[in-house]
């Protein structure tokens, strides 16, 4: 990966990051579905645009038409569902805590494909799933500790709650992955992000009317929408397929370990979120087992030297 691709690899990162701040701002005044709702509705209309800015929007909607079904799918699994779990999550947790559950996906993925796709599971990416998620019950066990510290304490039971909101979220974004996998693949990916925004756009409409807020809502929930339907979705999706063409997608998803820190980051900056260092630990315990998970880490130096210690005598 060269400089630049390594630059927009950070951007993206702060970009995703972001989307944290933006829906702890914006989830207390709109309420989970309007927020999301406006979101990818949002996402939805700039994505559209850059189709017929690119020429290609009469293809991307001759795909839409004959994939309607598996887009829809991926919409609410990808995008209507996920997003919405975390919205709630982020009604009890901090923007950095559900960044850092988001860094939980690729342990999804590879289970899901373990068991749908027959994709084969080392014993190394077996230890990362574990270590993954010991992580997280770290970091929820702090959170805990921490709000039952805190001048206005939350029950544990809702910090629970709000927590398995947030790994639902990551098991629906492992499911899709899989299912794009098995029935969009070879389909244009930027027609692909339009479909299913505007899929999960059509979802999430009638429950974001339902419970649009009576009260006036803030110039800076309005704001937080825009970053996120913008910033987060149109611009970060269309740097997301930029990096998975000129990088490949190994390299693009190694987004995932740099999410947690701009999240961590911009809570703290701009909400006054603590950083603990038991959260800090967390953090550090579920990317090292999302990075065996996943592959990235394919073997440990260590362990490779002495089993190579233990066949020469064998050889000899």
């Amino acid at each position: 990966m060269n400089p630049v691709n390594l630059a927009q690899l950070f951007i993206l990162a702060a970009l995703w990051g972001g989307s944290f701040l933006f829906i702890r701002i914006g989830v207390t005044d709109f309420g989970v579905a309007p927020l999301m709702a406006l979101r990818v509705g949002i996402g939805a209309i700039f994505l559209l645009l850059m189709l017929a800015l690119r020429g290609s929007a009469r293809q991307a909607f001759t795909t839409m038409r004959e994939r309607a079904w598996p887009l829809l799918v991926v919409g609410v699994l990808n995008s209507a569902a996920p997003f919405c779990l975390f919205a709630y999550a982020e009604l009890t947790l901090s923007a950095g805590v559900t960044s850092v559950i988001n860094a939980t996906t690729p342990l999804w993925g590879a289970l899901v494909a373990f068991f749908w796709l027959n994709d084969r599971l080392t014993r190394m990416r077996v230890a990362g799933l574990a270590i993954g998620f010991a992580g997280v019950l770290a970091l929820v066990w702090d959170q805990m500790f921490a709000q039952g510290a805190s001048a206005a304490p939350v029950a544990p039971m809702a910090t629970a709650l709000a927590a398995l909101a947030g790994l639902a979220a990551t098991l629906c974004y492992g499911i899709a992955a899989s299912y794009t996998k098995k029935h969009l693949m070879g389909v244009d990916s930027l027609s692909v992000a339009a479909g299913t925004m505007s899929a999960a756009t059509i979802v999430l409409a009638p429950f974001a009317l339902v419970s649009w807020p009576a009260g006036a809502v803030s110039l800076h929930a309005w704001g937080a929408v825009l970053g996120l339907g913008v910033a987060c979705t149109g611009v970060a999706y269309m740097m997301f397929f930029h990096l998975i063409a000129v990088a490949g997608p190994a390299r693009a998803i190694t987004v995932t370990f740099v999410i947690p820190i701009f999240g961590i980051l911009w809570g703290a900056l701009f909400l006054a979120e603590r950083v603990s260092v038991a959260m800090a630990v967390a953090c550090a315990i579920v990317l090292v087992g999302t990075a065996l998970a996943t592959g990235v880490v394919k073997r440990v130096p260590l362990f490779g030297v002495r089993r190579t210690q233990c066949q020469k005598p064998g050889k000899a």
